[in-house]
């Protein structure tokens, strides 16, 4: 059926509150191939100036409704060639714009298997059937005589065959289905009991082995976790409003009286119920559910990527990265300023080799050499003895110490992506390259893992891996885009998710670059091999040349937007190097003057901003944090101690900080602020410095419980 697009525009901005024409033109701006970071960046004018937010739901919400348009297409084909389309089931298809209910309207005409209700039928109680659905006066006894033959052997298997129909067109009522689902979403519980023998196999999920919640109130991280209790086999799980409510509202649709016919239809409206109807709309509501909590989920996973990725960088400094460890040693590389790799080696300055002079005389050394401005300690096995290690020797120049996530760091050490850079080396030594390049630049480092190797999620191996997948490239990708990337020392991996470029116009912009060296002007990007018009478009943006000839190629200003700022240079009589940061002239500029065609006012207030602070990184700057002295493992830590700390992770239950120990303490939504807090990010972020104070320690769990307020 052909899609009928000004209804689907229609429905999204109804959906999402976004002014129709808005909608519009952001679809078609998606279908023509522009990126989310492209379109929110450049089309202000034309999408009324929304954020990347509401671009990426209005491009899900088409997807969703393109697909349901796919699914109506199945339907209608599949009535038409049973030969029951009728012109008005038809329009009732057209117009239906909700999965759920297409579903049910195509629930009569489903090819089935072999059903109880399908054997009735071809046994020849379909007309029994529609005579008790009329609950008139009269025998059913009696009347059931008159269909006894065949494989029909008396009155009673002819009644319970037409019982058998009639529970199928119970569970086949749209009406019916819509009066089961709103118990559903009114008073189902979520329940689970323990499978029994299980109990201590199974004791992680000991909270809950008998459970019972109302599902509609059930936050995500139990819907997953009590799901993959029972996937795991601990747990059984069920959904469930109240039967008797549910069969009480459904008898008022279907009773009629109470004559001997009504007993036999109340019969299969409860059969219906129970063995077809609450079996399928608990099915639907686990799914819903799940998808509900995947969606939770992936959402605080994204936003934490976000944070990772935006972490504040040192900068272009040279690093000396510390890969912490007890037997083997800390592996110990030196890094110039663009992350290239100078020297490696390993120090054992901990038990059981103890060589703490030695290490020490070679950290110094290296220290000297390498001109090292920063050093950089992985935050794993033995990284607090590093640090207070490390902090405690003397350099002859200033050295700040950091202590750097992980996350991630061995999942890339043993990636294909390390062994193309490093295939001399080991993967320790790759590991500690990492933990060093993460300080200067964590975005450019952490790009080449993989999201969900990066460790900052809830569940994340429990949820729709393809709609995970999905979100955390989408916001790699805005982060990318949003920092932008230096075009003559980016990485492959950091070009791919560059607005409109990929893995193989990445590929083709680095192995251009090695054959022509670095780019001179955006411009030039028009000459790598299958970048065309469109590429150039949506790449060109968010890519940077320090020190191009064109000022602006350093600028988050478009190049479609050039002869725009040469027009004010011109009009203020100045060169556009001499406008650049020259606030006294830019003020001077009226943007009104220049408002035509394609440029509005969004679009020169941005080329303004940009203009003042050319390049500006979004980013803040990183910031030292120094933990207790006095703290080195869980047995030091005493109730009511209030001790410095930094968020490693954000659940929709809390947050969990390192206080300098290897066991991460957790501070619950409750104890976050003085106030009710319904989302963790409203108060927290990932990396913040915080003060935290000791609740409880549990010594045999190692658990530790800590406060905010």
């Amino acid at each position: 059926m052909e899609i009928n697009r000004s209804v689907i525009v229609s429905l999204i901005a109804n959906s999402l509150g976004i002014n129709a024409r808005n909608v519009e033109n952001t679809v078609a701006l998606l279908s023509d191939g522009a990126s989310i970071p492209f379109i929110s960046r450049y089309r202000k004018e034309a999408t009324g100036g929304l954020d990347e937010v509401a671009v990426g739901n209005i491009k899900e919400w088409n997807e969703k409704f393109m697909e349901l348009n796919k699914r109506k297409e199945f339907v209608l084909k599949s009535i038409g060639e049973q030969e029951k389309l009728t012109p008005e089931l038809e329009k009732k298809i057209a117009d239906c714009w909700d999965s759920t209910e297409l579903e049910d309207i195509y629930l009569p005409y489903k090819p089935k298997r072999q059903t109880r209700a399908e054997i009735a039928r071809k046994r020849g109680l379909e007309g029994l059937a529609k005579w008790l659905m009329t609950q008139q006066s009269g025998s059913p006894e009696t009347k059931a005589q008159s269909f006894v033959k065949g494989e029909v052997a008396d009155a009673g298997e002819a009644l319970k065959g037409a019982c058998d129909i009639i529970a199928e067109w119970v569970n086949e009522d749209v009406v019916a289905r819509q009066i089961v689902r709103t118990r559903f979403a009114h008073e189902a519980l979520l329940t689970s009991k323990v499978v029994k023998g299980k109990e201590q196999e199974g004791e992680k999920y000991a909270d809950y082995f008998d459970f019972s919640a109302p599902l509609s109130r059930c936050p995500s991280h139990r819907i997953l976790a009590v799901r993959r209790g029972e996937n795991e086999g601990f747990l059984r799980v069920s959904i469930s409003p109240d039967d008797e409510t549910c069969i009480e509202h459904l008898s008022k649709r279907f009773l009629k009286n109470n004559g001997k016919t009504t007993k036999y239809v109340a019969e299969a409206v409860e059969d219906a119920y129970k063995r077809l109807l609450k079996p399928s709309i608990e099915t639907e509501f686990a799914h819903l559910s799940k998808e509900k909590a995947d969606e939770s989920a992936i959402a605080i996973f994204s936003e934490n990527l976000r944070q990772l990725l935006l972490a504040p960088p040192l900068g272009q400094k040279r690093i000396l990265g510390i890969d912490p460890g007890y037997r083997t040693g800390c592996k110990v590389v030196c890094l110039d300023e663009q992350g290239t790799l100078l020297h490696n080696e390993t120090i054992y300055p901990h038990p059981p080799q103890n060589e703490r002079s030695k290490a020490a005389s070679k950290i110094s050394a290296l220290v000297s050499t390498y001109r090292i401005e920063a050093i950089a300690i992985g935050n794993g096995t033995a990284s607090r003895e590093t640090e207070y290690f490390i902090a405690n020797l003397h350099y002859n120049r200033k050295v700040d110490v950091f202590v750097v996530s992980e996350n991630g760091a061995s999942v890339y050490s043993a990636s294909k992506t390390a062994r193309e850079e490093f295939p001399q080396y080991d993967v320790t030594v790759r590991g500690a390259v990492s933990i060093g390049r993460r300080l200067g630049d964590p975005l450019a480092e952490l790009v080449k893992i993989d999201p969900k190797a990066i460790g900052v999620g809830q569940y994340q191996h429990d949820v729709d891996q393809s709609k995970l997948k999905r979100s955390l490239d989408q916001t790699v990708e805005s982060c990318v885009n949003l920092v932008g990337v230096n075009l003559n020392t980016a990485s492959k991996h950091l070009l791919t998710y560059v607005s409109g470029l990929g893995e193989s116009l990445a590929q083709h912009i680095v192995d251009y670059r090695a054959e022509h060296g670095p780019f001179a002007s955006r411009k030039e990007l028009k000459k790598v091999p299958r970048l065309g018009e469109k590429a150039f478009e949506q790449c060109a943006g968010f890519l940077r040349i320090s020190d191009a000839e064109n000022p602006l190629d350093n600028s988050a200003v478009h190049p479609e937007s050039y002869p725009v700022v040469e027009q004010m240079a011109k009009d203020l009589q100045c060169s556009v190097k001499e406008l650049i940061r020259n606030k006294a002239l830019i003020r001077q500029i009226n943007i009104k003057k220049y408002i035509g065609g394609a440029v509005g006012q969004e679009t020169l207030s941005d080329i303004l901003q940009e203009l003042e602070k050319p390049g500006r990184d979004p980013r803040t700057k990183v910031q030292v944090l120094e933990f207790d002295a006095n703290v080195h493992n869980i047995t030091d830590l005493k109730e009511g101690m209030i001790l410095p700390g930094i968020v490693t992770n954000i659940t929709d239950f809390g947050c969990f900080v390192d206080i300098g120990i290897k066991e991460n303490g957790m501070v619950h939504i409750s104890k976050l602020a003085n106030r009710f807090v319904s989302n963790p990010t409203d108060v927290v972020s990932l990396h913040q410095h915080v003060q935290v104070t000791v609740l409880s320690v549990d010594l045999n769990r190692k658990r530790i419980q800590l406060s905010m307020i």
